[in-house]
């Protein structure tokens, strides 16, 4: 599976994403600008040593990363989806793209990405948003759960 940060802001939040995509066999794509350097210390405190294990590419734009990628499946992590996540039948070629923690996806990604592509994660109401590691880590082990853990059985990313 692919997972990717459209413009991620926040260091730790990204290490952690590090460290999950290590141990999930993840490929782990960037879309820049980032709002932060891959040398921040926070970064890496957060994914500890786990960066040598990550497959991990930095692009300049979604459109860049669609041409070098070519996925086949993209879904938008987004609080203005209208599908819950947990409705999706996954597959391991599926990418997941999830916004900037303060921003969200922004509407040119979501109309890109296509309505039906749009997946929300349950919150309470009111709720604004789940922090962002915490958002892939939900969804990523349900399309796991889903693909009964075969991209773990691998030992190597998709």
């Amino acid at each position: 599976m692919n997972i990717v940060l459209f413009e991620p802001e926040i260091p730790p939040n990204t290490g952690n994403i590090i460290r999950l995509c290590a141990n999930t066999n993840c490929r782990l794509h960037l879309i820049k600008p980032l709002g932060f350097s891959l040398e921040n210390k926070r970064l890496r405190r957060a994914g500890l040593d786990y960066d040598e294990f990550t497959e991990l590419d930095v692009h300049e734009n979604l459109n860049a990363f669609i041409k070098k990628v070519k996925p086949r499946n993209i879904y938008g992590l987004t609080t203005k989806g209208s599908i819950e996540y947990s409705n999706i039948n996954f597959q391991t070629t599926d990418t997941l793209i999830f916004g900037p923690e303060t921003r969200g996806l922004p509407p040119d990604i979501r109309e890109t990405i296509g309505e039906k592509y749009l997946l929300k994660i349950p919150m309470a109401p009111k709720s604004r948003s789940i922090n962002l590691s915490n958002a892939v880590a939900i969804v990523l082990f349900e399309a796991l759960r889903q693909t009964n853990f075969s991209l773990l059985k691998t030992g190597k990313t998709q």
